[in-house]
Parts: structure tokens; C-alpha cells; sequence
């Protein structure tokens, strides 16, 4: 291995550490606003997902799913292991079907697609999660509650990215690409 390859495999662990430590950053922050009145328990904004929308879009598959596994690594340690369960359950789904969608799409779906596609589809992870953990179906009574929620953070989620794409990639070109797109 060349000493410029060691360097960029430097450059990307600490660029992906950096993006891991925003990712707990927002989650933390999202921990911090009360709940909004008449929302239904359990709906958070998932402000995280949109540093996993930002791996998915402008580095590659492999990048998103490590951050993936990380916060999941992170709320077992924090939380136990049901809430890394439902935190992979969601995380994970929402991942694969937004790389689906972004591959069909031959990267051409906006921010809010993206957006829409991981909210919806979090949720649903989640909810198969819990039909197992609870060993019973009458989770999916939640179902219309957690889809239209999952839309709607999704819609939030998928238009912050979308007003902060400009300044990410100014900052991208002051830092340079961590190693380059793998895809």
C-alpha cells in the first residue's frame, strides 16, 4: 500500500468518524426538544438519518451503512439492546431501500425523495422490530400512525439535506473528498 492510499484510508476513517459524531450530535439534540403537543408516542424527527442520507448520496453504500451500524453500536451501549434492535431494524431497512431507490433512480431522485423513501421506511423497520421483540401482531394496529409519521419526518429530514447540500459541498471542496466514491 502506498503512502497516498494510507493517507486518503486515513482521511475517510476520520472524515466517517466525524460524520458518526454529528449523527450522536443530532440525535442528542433531537433528545433535547419536548415533544410536540398531539404527537403520537414514540415519533422523533430522526435529524441522525440525515447524516446516513448524506453518506448514501455523496459517498457510497459502504460509508452510510458503517455510520448505520455505529449509531445502532451506540444506542446498545447507551440504551440496551432493545433500542439498538429497533434502532438497526429501522436504520438498516431505510438504508437498503433508499440505496435501492437511489441506484433505480441512477441518482437522479432529489433529497426529498430520499428523504420520504428513509422516513417511511425506518418506521416500518421498527415496527417489524417490535411484532418481534413483543411476539405479537397487534403491533401493526400502529402502522397508519408510524407511515404518515415516517412521511412527514422524512419530508423534514429530506429538505434539510436539500437547503444544506449547497454549503456541504462548498465544504467539500475547501476539504477535499475523504478517499473518493466507491460505487
Amino acid at each position: 500500500m502506498t503512502s497516498r492510499q494510507i493517507q486518503q484510508k486515513t482521511r475517510r476513517v476520520a472524515f466517517l468518524g466525524l460524520l458518526f459524531a454529528l449523527a450522536i450530535l443530532l440525535s442528542f439534540i433531537e433528545g433535547l426538544v419536548p415533544p410536540l403537543p398531539m404527537m403520537p408516542p414514540g415519533v422523533k424527527l430522526g435529524l441522525a438519518n440525515i447524516v446516513t442520507m448524506y453518506c448514501l448520496v455523496l459517498l457510497d453504500f459502504r460509508a452510510a451503512l458503517t455510520v448505520t451500524a455505529l449509531k445502532g453500536l451506540f444506542a446498545f451501549l447507551t440504551r440496551g439492546a432493545v433500542a439498538a434492535a429497533m434502532s438497526l431494524g429501522g436504520s438498516v431497512l431505510s438504508l437498503l431501500v433508499m440505496a435501492l431507490v437511489w441506484r433505480l433512480t441512477k441518482k437522479r431522485c432529489s433529497m426529498l425523495t430520499m428523504g420520504l423513501t428513509g422516513g417511511f421506511f425506518h418506521n416500518m423497520g421498527q415496527l417489524c422490530v417490535s411484532v418481534l421483540i413483543l411476539k405479537t401482531t397487534a403491533a401493526f394496529y400502529y402502522l397508519p400512525v408510524l407511515a404518515v409519521a415516517g412521511l412527514v419526518m422524512g419530508f423534514i429530514t429530506g429538505v434539510t439535506l436539500q437547503v444544506l447540500m449547497p454549503h456541504i459541498g462548498r465544504l467539500q471542496q475547501d476539504l477535499g473528498p475523504p478517499a473518493g466514491r466507491r460505487r
